[in-house]
């Protein structure tokens, strides 16, 4: 008798985050399983919208067909809140075919709770357009139709979108190599899906169209509070940005993931990758002569931006710039002006919160600076990481003539960082990776995805951590990000853009082996399998193109600078 049963169990066992554990039948909805778990009704901005199957999002609809966790996605979820935007955008998309078929209205950057549409021909969009737009989104939440999630064959969808006129959508295709291709639909309407959206429509009554020449902006509301729109926000900086990079992509031609994939296929990947450093180059080159025509007024440069900006290759590469044009820079690094561990300020579990300014002895580094100012010889510190305090005998270090100071760390904006420092005698910019790059016309590229994935490679390759380390650590560093920097990214006299258009397409090679060593028992599971899904879309671009100066080479290795 075979020792293995071959009985396909009729039941399984499905257990609730209370703890609490039930039978159901092979292939029940979970949408039945959340029913018999729930023990009163709740606000419907509280009601799942989503669920979390072993760890993996689902919709509602899925048949839980083996022994599974479960657990209720809600708008209150970081989950939550990234399928309602992700819902948002499909039902402007749906409703902008309704209100004009033939128009190619392609989705944007963020913006303030928000993202910014546009005309692809870059023509204005009407206030008319605009109005019947907002009508007829709100005609569809009133009616709370149902998304269908559903999947085509390759071939049909390859039809369907050829047809429906939608080239970004067909390049992704292209580039695909799947049976099986899975889109979503509200009633005539039909889109690529590229992850869970809510049940129905009737959940996305929360939003707002404000135009914003030569487009519009659609908003949403804040993670704080589902239910809510808040005042509008501009960013002046971070909006010319996105449309310089923008208007850089257009000339070179790609504007989307499909189009990147061309040029690799088509042997034009070399060149592109050329060009998109030389940019860099003469964007660092720019902000150094504007540094420049402040004359001898300005003695020190702080550079601030989130994790893995690139803020360090662009220290290093200023530096060049300004040597050039004949300044003699010299540069500080703040991590050696952390306080002795036993100082270090705790967050709010506990634990100790090294990106909290008062992390920095912020007397110390004032003292110094003004010292170097006045031509004093001063002794740098030198923070040992490992024992949390400073080691003796730190470096010497006078200011020579036509010397500026260059400093990067996340608080550089923070006008608390240097108090006692003139603010005129002060150049402040801020670095970030703002992709202007679209999946497809419908659907964008995450700015804070393309750092996390910077993040996972570097981190695996420098520092020792596994992609389960880094994905559990991302949410207490981006509530950092926004404690420490993002509010003061507008008070910046130069601003950085870091992304470069190819270099998703590279750090895949690395990221996806170490993703895939996320378990489904790993909570972060999900984190793990989406980005993989989204890696999917790209590719491979071999790395031996990268320039040894490039910002890249920080986070994938064999920089020609020293870290």
């Amino acid at each position: 008798m075979n020792q293995y049963s071959t009985t396909i169990p009729d039941e399984i066992v499905v257990e609730f985050p209370t703890g609490q554990t039930a039978r159901f039948a092979v292939g029940t909805p979970v949408s039945s399983v959340l029913d018999f778990f729930r023990t009163d009704r709740h606000p419907v901005d509280d009601e799942a919208i989503a669920v979390a199957v072993n760890n993996e999002i689902t919709s509602l609809t899925y048949p839980v067909d083996t022994n599974a966790t479960v657990r209720p996605i809600t708008l209150r979820d970081p989950e939550g809140v990234r399928i309602y935007r992700r819902s948002l955008c499909f039902l402007a998309s749906a409703a902008i075919a309704v209100v004009d078929s033939d128009r190619r209205i392609v989705i944007g950057h963020s913006l303030g709770d928000g993202y910014v549409y546009y005309s692809e021909d870059d023509s204005p969009i009407e206030a008319s357009f605009l109005k019947r737009l907002e009508e007829t989104m709100r005609e569809l939440t009133d009616a709370d139709l149902a998304i269908v999630r559903r999947v085509m064959s390759y071939t049909d969808a390859l039809a369907y979108f050829t047809a429906a006129g939608q080239r970004s959508t067909i390049h992704l295709l292209e580039h695909n190599n799947h049976a099986r291709i899975p889109v979503h639909s509200l009633g005539a309407y039909t889109d690529l899906s590229h992850g869970p959206v809510v049940p129905t429509t009737g959940i996305l009554r929360y939003f707002e169209i404000k135009p914003y020449p030569p487009g519009f902006i659609l908003r949403y509301p804040p993670e704080s509070d589902p239910t809510a729109i808040r005042a509008f926000r501009d960013s002046e900086l971070l909006s010319s940005i996105y449309q310089e990079y923008r208007s850089w992509g257009k000339i070179l031609g790609i504007r989307s993931v499909g189009d990147l994939n061309n040029h690799v296929v088509e042997n034009r990947i070399t060149e592109f990758v050329r060009v998109a450093e030389t940019l860099h180059n003469n964007k660092i080159a720019e902000i150094a002569g504007r540094i420049a025509r402040r004359g001898d007024e300005v003695r020190i440069v702080l550079i601030a931006g989130p994790s893995s900006s690139g803020k360090t290759t662009f220290t290093k590469k200023l530096a060049i710039q300004l040597q050039v044009i004949g300044f003699r820079p010299v540069t500080i690094n703040l991590d050696d002006y952390f306080v002795p561990r036993e100082l270090t300020p705790l967050d709010e579990n506990g634990r100790w919160d090294f990106e909290s300014i008062n992390a920095i002895d912020i007397a110390l580094l004032n003292e110094h600076l003004l010292g170097l100012f006045d031509g004093k010889a001063i002794e740098i510190p030198s923070f040992d990481f490992k024992t949390g305090s400073r080691r003796e005998g730190g470096r010497s270090l006078t200011l020579p003539n036509q010397s500026i100071l260059l400093m990067e760390g996340i608080h550089g904006l923070n006008p608390k960082l240097t108090p006692r420092i003139e603010q005129s005698t002060k150049y402040t910019v801020y670095v970030s990776a703002l992709t202007q790059l679209n999946i497809d016309d419908h659907n964008r590229i995450s700015t804070t995805d393309n750092r996390l994935i910077r993040r996972l490679v570097r981190d695996h390759q420098f520092r020792g951590h596994d992609a389960l380390t880094t994905l559990t650590m991302w949410p207490s560093v981006r509530r950092g990000e926004n404690r420490n920097i993002f509010p003061f990214q507008d008070t910046a006299d130069s601003a950085f853009n870091s992304a470069l258009d190819y270099e998703l397409g590279v750090l895949k090679n690395y990221a996806s082996p170490i993703l895939k060593h996320v378990k489904p028992h790993h909570d972060v599971y999900n984190e793990a399998t989406r980005l993989l899904r989204f890696l999917e879309n790209f590719v491979r671009i071999p790395e031996k193109i990268v320039p040894s100066d490039s910002i890249l080479r920080e986070f994938i290795g064999d920089s020609g600078f020293k870290y």
